[in-house]
């Protein structure tokens, strides 16, 4: 066993379950993340009203569907519940309540942007800046200052791969030769809220390359107030990278437009709307092996990428990244 922790960058449903294996193992790990909380796409995004009313919207990850029947035990230990049947599980009441309870007892830094993975093998530093100062993709800010963790024995990268490509490609050519490969398309995410019930079942999947990708009413879901009828309205992969540019105020009045197309009635005014950009959500072309590791440059890889774009491939992903960092 190693005398130096072992760092993971991201605190997605990868990186919890390989920090969890390692940690279970023995192994000091430190996980960075430059969200507010452990999830990733694993999401629940909060809002209120004028009247003070809280409104909750799973805006990332629907569900978790759970084939391996040791993946639906750790999601019942978290708190899920079978919907829309019993093949799939949301967090209660909200997503997000997976991350947190999986993540729970595991150091994890929040807020924390990774930029650089540093140094030698076996003793790699982390350059990191305060997420909250940045913009994804866009350089540091003058007077934005790093701070450099380490070392660490390895690092496993469990963030989307077009996000991990640049932290590895200069120091493992097997790994950043083969993140190139994978492709992931965009998803556009409206959350609305209602008056009014509306005339539609608790959840569509059209399924025709259209707008709408999938929409789902919130209340209609386990261990949810239902008092407000609120929605989460994806957009289609196609459609989502066409208008990938646009501003939240045009994309969400265009997918209301779209659910409304599949209702029997006009739809109200919504009492809240707002849009959520995932420019890297749903995998169109998966790496076909569970993981990556470089053995000689002690960095690995992973993530739902890897194998489907799923939560559970994500969780199926870290631990086969955490068996490989173990097995050297």
């Amino acid at each position: 066993m190693t005398s130096l922790p072992i760092a993971v960058i991201g605190a997605g449903i990868a990186g919890i379950a390989c920090a969890r294996d390692l940690a279970a193992a023995g192994h000091a790990v430190r996980l960075f993340d430059k969200g507010r909380a452990p999830g990733g796409r694993v999401a629940t995004r909060r809002a209120s009203l004028p009247d003070g009313t809280t409104l909750r919207f799973d805006h990332g990850a629907q569900y978790a569907s759970a084939r391996d029947p040791a993946f639906a035990a750790a999601l019942r230990a978290a708190g899920a519940a079978p919907w829309p049947d019993a093949t799939r599980f949301v967090g209660t009441p909200g997503m997000s309540a997976l991350g947190r309870a999986l993540a729970e007892g595991l150091g994890i830094e929040t807020l924390r942007d990774v930029r650089a993975i540093e140094g030698a093998p076996g003793a790699w530093m982390l350059r990191h800046y305060d997420a909250s100062l940045l913009r994804p993709g866009r350089p540091v800010p003058t007077g934005v200052e790093a701070r450099v963790d380490g070392p660490f024995a390895a690092v496993a990268v469990t963030v989307p791969a077009p996000q991990a490509l640049p932290l590895v490609a200069d120091l493992s050519g097997a790994v950043g030769s083969a993140l190139r490969d994978i492709e992931i398309s965009p998803c556009w995410t409206v959350m609305a809220a209602f008056p009014d019930r509306l005339a539609l079942p608790d959840w569509l999947r059209p399924g025709d390359g259209g707008t709408l990708g999938w929409a789902a009413r919130e209340g209609g879901k386990p261990g949810r107030d239902g008092a407000i009828e609120s929605w989460v309205i994806q957009a289609g992969p196609a459609w989502s990278r066409q208008h990938l540019e646009e501003t939240p105020e045009q994309v969400g009045p265009a997918l209301v437009d779209a659910l409304a197309a599949r209702a029997r009635s006009p739809l109200p005014a919504p009492l809240h709307l707002a849009a959520h950009r995932w420019r890297y959500a749903l995998v169109e072309r998966a790496l076909g092996r569970p993981c990556l590791w470089d053995p000689a440059a002690r960095i690995g890889a992973g993530g739902d990428w890897c194998l489907a774009g799923r939560v559970e491939s994500a969780w199926e992903s870290g631990r086969a990244l955490a068996a490989a960092i173990m097995a050297g």
